[in-house]
């Protein structure tokens, strides 16, 4: 019952919200029945807690070869818009450097040494920071070479797709998966499958990767908001720097704070309401399972096939033109997530389907549509940033009270518990949202 997840799926469309359902239907009614009828049921675990631990040990990681692959896949079809991204780089500056003619205002990037300096300068201090970890430089050395490539690339794939489509198609799981599976091998090889650092390390340049994939696609939205209304772009450029730093700063204390008020799944001490850190979670388990083996293989290579095949149905429906595609990361995180997170997408997708209907009913037009479901989209994004900053403002008396002995409770359980009150209050939720997405009458 999460108002961020409908949301989601408002967004992204009744298209890719079916996928992400139907890759938790095939995990959740498919793969987990299989798997339970090779295998003697525990009898100290329900039903639900027998199936919740084969996709944590076993199904789950069909997502993560799916991820794989489409992490790959994403970076192969746009190998020539990296290329010409690049060299269009290389030639303003070179034009500039020649005597050429003054670029527009509009057109004025950061100049090129700047950049390359500016990496180097954030390069350093990380090959610092795994020296200190790891203890050797040929390691630490390799790591940050590791680190610049698959930057460069998946960063530059991520801000791609999200400037082209929107921030909700970042294929951040992919790129991160993708990223942390290729460290473990390469660290695998360099300290030994007894390393203690190991999987941290192989951790560390993941959570770098998927950082600057998650930045990359905020800052190509940015950049290209202010192409439309005639920004600057290398003033743009400094203060998106500027605010990469304020968030670096923000950050860390907000995390603490959830983490005394809440928790993480996984840590000791956890409790029952810990947040879940799906990806966290599973950037650990797949680190683990390469160093300290356990890795269900298997399972990977199942992924590995499906994702194949999505592809190639996929390419078959852009051939023939058909409007319903099959983007394999969708499917990937529906088969990677649980069932009930996919079907709340799937909600917010169906209301998405729901407004559209409506508003064709009246006879308008796609442009006349996109306008009239601004204000939807407004909601939703709004939601999802809602649910969030009051899951930070909430931990602050949780965490205060936990100083002094006495108990936050928002809801009682009992008659009128949390379940009746959660799925009513989302229910009027989503009948807001769809009146506010379909109010012709105020565009």
């Amino acid at each position: 019952m999460s108002p961020c997840l409908i949301s989601v799926g408002y967004i992204i469309g009744l298209n890719v919200a079916i996928l992400v359902f139907l890759g938790g239907v095939a995990n959740w009614l498919i793969a987990i029945p299989i798997c339970s009828f090779f295998a003697d049921p525990p009898a100290d675990k329900t039903a639900l807690e027998w199936a919740s631990q084969i996709w944590y040990t076993k199904t789950r990681y069909i997502g993560v070869g799916a991820m794989l692959i489409g992490g790959v896949w994403t970076l192969f079809k746009l190998r020539k818009s990296l290329y010409r991204g690049v060299a269009s780089g290389l030639d303003a500056y070179r034009h500039k450097a020649d005597g050429g003619a003054e670029v527009p205002r509009t057109e004025r990037d950061m100049p090129m040494p700047w950049i390359v300096a500016l990496i180097v300068a954030s390069v350093v201090p990380l090959f610092l920071f795994y020296q200190s970890f790891v203890g050797s430089l040929t390691v630490s050395l390799t790591m940050a070479v590791v680190m610049i490539i698959t930057g460069f690339l998946f960063s530059a794939v991520a801000g791609y797709l999200a400037g082209l489509v929107g921030s909700s198609n970042n294929p951040i799981s992919g790129v991160t998966i993708t990223t942390v599976m290729v460290s473990a091998l390469i660290l695998l090889l360099l300290l030994g499958k007894e390393s203690a650092v190991g999987p941290a390390a192989a951790i560390l340049i993941g959570s770098v990767i998927c950082v600057a994939a998650a930045i990359s696609g905020d800052n190509l939205q940015d950049l290209k908001c202010g192409y439309l209304i005639g920004a600057t772009p290398w003033k743009q450029q400094v203060l998106l720097m500027v605010g990469v730093l304020a968030g670096a700063a923000v950050i860390a204390p907000i995390m603490t704070l959830l983490q005394k008020a809440y928790g993480f799944t996984g840590m000791p001490n956890a409790g029952p309401k810990a947040l879940p850190a799906l990806q966290a979670n599973l950037m650990a388990s797949v680190s683990q399972g390469v160093f300290r083996g356990g890795l269900p293989w298997t399972f990977v290579g199942i992924g590995v096939g499906v994702a194949i095949v999505i592809i190639i149905a996929d390419s078959w429906l852009e051939r023939r033109k058909i409007a319903f595609r099959m983007p394999v990361l969708a499917v990937a995180i529906g088969i990677y997530l649980k069932l009930e997170l996919s079907t709340s997408i799937f909600i917010g997708g169906l209301i998405h389907y729901a407004v559209t209907r409506y508003l064709r009913s009246k006879g308008l037009d796609e442009a006349a549509r996109e306008r009239t479901m601004r204000p939807g989209i407004m909601m939703a994004s709004g939601l999802i940033t809602g649910e969030s900053l009051m899951g930070i403002l909430i931990a602050i008396p949780i965490v205060v009270g936990k100083q002094y002995g006495w108990k936050f409770p928002l809801i009682q359980d009992g008659w009128f518990g949390d379940t009746t009150l959660g799925i009513v209050m989302l229910a009027m939720l989503a009948v807001w949202l769809y009146h506010v997405a379909t109010r012709i009458d105020a565009k």
